[in-house]
């Protein structure tokens, strides 16, 4: 009989993966040449077993592993049956796992001196430019994966004994418009699977591959454990959530809703996502990839639970994700584009699936989070006057959209659903410094937040254009016509914006996609959305109300009219006044 590890030895062997994996995370912030990986922090790494399943995420952005890691494994093997040490691999293809092609992984095998693999370990990197047809990894309005253009790499084999490849390399090269920016990425993330395989080996030299593998199956069988009795402590019931994406180009004139079937099986601790009721695949870049499609419902559910709950394989044996082939949030098969795959689409679904577990009674669900990306999460391009050399860069300039939750209010940086606050904004002077741009205002937009007993997050507005020259800026704002809603009586958040300041304060209001330049003398004006909020305002703690105006996220008369607060001159809580208001 197996003997069984108790509780510390489990704690400290789930520890010692999840450093492993801050180890690789570390390595690629550090060395990252691209802004979106060493300011943005748009990364995620992660172990996956040798049965193709999940085991450690420290820090990692939801969107990017809570499925897809899996499958890129099972593609891995697929296509290459004798796996060696030495050997790396690079998957990008959302028709095998991969969330979106702007996504680039390396997976490297790590296989024991007697050469039997044990684990896999993922880096997996949002780039900012992989050689689409125009400078941004953001491609809504593509037809199909060719108009898109992006190199595809279906679990390409890209080093062999730790050597690379230099034929997949001069490829890339050749393709990508800043090619130096790309090698430097492309060799942080294999500086960080190599980390994490030299890790892993050390661990095992410590605890024998046995013992690891003893954890990994009751690591699992524990979180199994978790997420069942989490469940258990919701009703039973079954629920629908909707979430509604503004018109885009292949989507509908009033745009295209988004739905989930939520059951609940708190018998059993089970619940099932059911996305099959859904339009088909579109000629348009907003499908999910299989990976994004579950990522974005399992989200959902994670976000509606115990936080505490572990994110591996084992929890996921208790949801049943339900998708269909050919559906725009299902599986979408080639050459549908994917090309935004981890936004717009994923975070409606996501959204459906946290509102409708909150129109159940009691502590669940989650109001919805605001929709992306405005222009200040942009990729920005162009020929750098101060170098004449080519610049292409998502930019992270401001962003908030975070939800209220049933216990607090939001977390304002939240960015979108899949990313989970997990970002970084960059700063004013390294942007300024790495981009021909000038930075003229970054604030919060008062009166925007999701009111409610909790408030969502406050809209932002960034303004920024060239310091000389001119640049274009792509992106995929969605939210305007279908801002973040609240729940259980909770308001909207604000909505999306955006548009061109001329020279003589005229004002050109762009459309909610595109690659649009901004000429000399002129700023981009980018709202993001807020976030919804949750429960009734008029429950909202007085205190709490005033304490929001003194700190500038609500004004005085938003206080009264929506919250019911009155405030005297020196802004305190009118009491007497605010009981009477409220009662009426």
């Amino acid at each position: 009989m197996t003997k069984q590890m108790n509780g510390a030895e489990l704690a400290l062997l789930n520890s010692a993966f999840e450093g492993v994996v801050r180890k690789m995370s570390n390595t690629l912030l550090r060395t990252g040449r691209s802004g979106v990986i060493n300011r943005g922090k748009d990364f995620s790494c992660c172990i996956v077993t040798r049965g193709c399943e999940l085991l450690a995420v420290a820090d990692s952005l939801p969107i990017h592993v809570l499925s897809g890691p899996d499958m890129m494994a099972e593609a891995m093997h697929r296509f290459h049956p004798t796996l060696k040490a030495g050997d790396a691999y690079l998957n990008n293809s959302p028709y095998h796992g991969c969330s979106h092609p702007a996504d680039h992984t390396i997976i490297v095998p790590v296989i024991d001196d007697a050469g039997v693999h044990h684990f896999s370990v993922v880096a997996k990197a949002h780039q900012a430019d992989i050689g689409n047809s125009e400078p941004t990894t953001y491609m809504p309005a593509a037809r199909d994966v060719y108009q898109e253009g992006a190199l595809i790499f279906p679990a390409v084999k890209v080093q062999s004994d730790y050597e690379d490849i230099e034929d997949i390399i001069r490829m890339c090269e050749m393709r990508i418009r800043v090619p130096k920016q790309w090698r430097g990425d492309f060799l942080a993330m294999i500086g960080a699977a190599r980390i994490g395989e030299r890790e892993l080996i050390e661990l095992a030299r410590e605890h024998g591959w046995d013992k690891l593998h003893m954890f990994e199956r009751q690591w699992f069988d524990y979180s199994e454990t978790r997420m069942a009795e989490a469940i258990r402590a919701m009703p039973s019931g079954k629920v629908t959530g909707t979430s509604r994406h503004d018109p885009f180009p292949g989507l509908p004139e009033d745009g295209l809703t988004v739905k989930a079937e939520v059951e609940i099986d708190a018998t059993e601790g089970r619940i099932v996502v059911d996305l099959t009721d859904n339009a088909d695949c579109v000629p348009s870049g907003v499908n999910l990839s299989e990976a994004c499609a579950r990522t974005s419902a399992m989200i959902g559910v994670f976000n509606s639970l115990d936080p505490k709950v572990p994110k591996n394989a084992g929890a996921f044996r208790r949801l049943d994700i339900r998708l269909r082939e050919g559906c725009v949030v299902g599986k979408t098969p080639h050459p549908f584009s994917c090309s935004i795959s981890t936004t717009n689409m994923a975070d409606r679904v996501a959204n459906a699936v946290q509102t409708g577990i909150a129109t159940l009674n009691g502590p669940w669900g989650m109001a919805e989070v605001g929709a992306g990306l405005a222009p200040s999460l942009g990729v920005i391009s162009g020929i750098d006057p101060r170098t004449k050399q080519v610049y292409v860069n998502q930019i992270m300039l401001g962003f908030s959209a975070g939800a209220a939750t049933s216990v607090g209010d939001a977390w304002q940086t939240t960015a979108h659903l899949g990313n989970a606050g997990m970002c970084y904004i960059d700063g004013v002077e390294l942007a300024e410094l790495y981009q021909p741009m000038v930075l003229r205002k970054r604030e919060f937009l008062m009166d925007t937040e999701g009111a409610g007993r909790y408030r969502g997050a406050s809209s932002t507005v960034v303004e920024f254009g060239p310091v000389r020259g001119t640049f274009d800026v792509g992106y995929c704002s969605d939210g305007h016509e279908n801002p973040p809603k609240g729940v259980c009586g909770g308001g909207v958040g604000g909505k999306s914006d955006q548009w061109i300041e001329t020279r003589d304060g005229e004002r050109k209001f762009l459309s909610p996609i595109g690659v649009n330049p901004v000429g000399r003398d002129e700023m981009l004006i980018a709202v993001s959305t807020g976030g919804g909020g949750y429960g009734s305002p008029m429950e909202r703690d007085a205190d709490v109300v005033a304490e929001d105006v003194r700190e500038g996220w609500i004004s005085s008369e938003r206080a009264k009219s929506v919250y019911g607060v009155v405030l005297s001159a020196d802004g305190a809580v009118d009491a007497a006044a605010t009981a009477e208001l409220r009662r009426l």
